[in-house]
């Protein structure tokens, strides 16, 4: 009965990440292209099918309707939005709904984006937490890493950088190290256009998919 049940539910291990890509996908692929290119500002090819998109320092080209993914030749060590599930979706969600607004150069944090506070301890654990002790005790390494992205530096905690999501996206990451007395603490800040394209739900995306690439950018440095 189980084994009959499992495949009529057609249940796989990557059942929870792939249901929600194919909801996404299927979604994508009702857009129009020219339509997304013209709201969100990001140029659509005719000819090739392709948006070009820069994510993360690294320029991607989608094929439409399909979401195949392939970028140009860089120095970037990782190319999530190639290896990981959530990022497609993060972009998926992201080309549905972006309008894209200009930022003043202000920074909000989590609880100021809408429904942030509702969903910031879940937020807080997910993202803030895990880089605060993931990187307070070793702010060196995480300099590197951030260098590596192309990130800039900027004057706050320790150590901080503002790293460019998307064209005129940008997030801040400050660290205060850990020292005899208090333990590492972090703060994470959106540019103040972030809610024009996107939700606290997808922040949090951003926070794991953000984290992620500076642990494989750091796992690569230190070899």
């Amino acid at each position: 009965m189980t084994e009959m049940t499992t495949k009529t539910l057609n249940y796989a291990k990557d059942n929870k990440e792939r249901m929600p890509w194919e909801h996404y996908l299927n979604e994508f692929k009702k857009l129009d292209p020219v339509e997304v290119s013209n709201r969100a500002k990001i140029p659509y090819n005719e000819e090739t099918q392709n948006f070009t998109l820069d994510f993360l320092g690294t320029t991607y080209y989608i094929h439409y309707p399909d979401f195949q993914v392939t970028h140009e030749d860089d120095n970037m060590i990782s190319h999530p939005l190639e290896d990981n599930i959530y990022a497609k979706i993060l972009i998926c969600r992201y080309l549905q709904r972006a309008n894209p607004t200009s930022t003043s150069g202000n920074f909000l944090s989590y609880r100021d984006i809408p429904w942030g506070e509702t969903y910031f301890t879940q937020f807080s654990g997910r993202c803030i937490m895990r880089l605060a002790y993931k990187y307070g005790y070793s702010i060196e390494t995480f300099g590197k890493i951030m260098d590596s992205l192309g990130a800039v530096r900027v004057s706050s905690g320790d150590i901080a950088y503002d790293l460019k999501l998307l064209d005129g996206l940008f997030i801040r990451f400050i660290i205060w190290a850990a020292d005899d007395e208090f333990p590492p603490s972090a703060q994470i800040l959106f540019s103040d256009n972030f809610p024009s394209s996107f939700t606290a739900e997808d922040l949090a995306y951003v926070g794991d998919i953000c984290i992620n690439t500076f642990g494989a950018v750091g796992k690569s440095l230190s070899k």
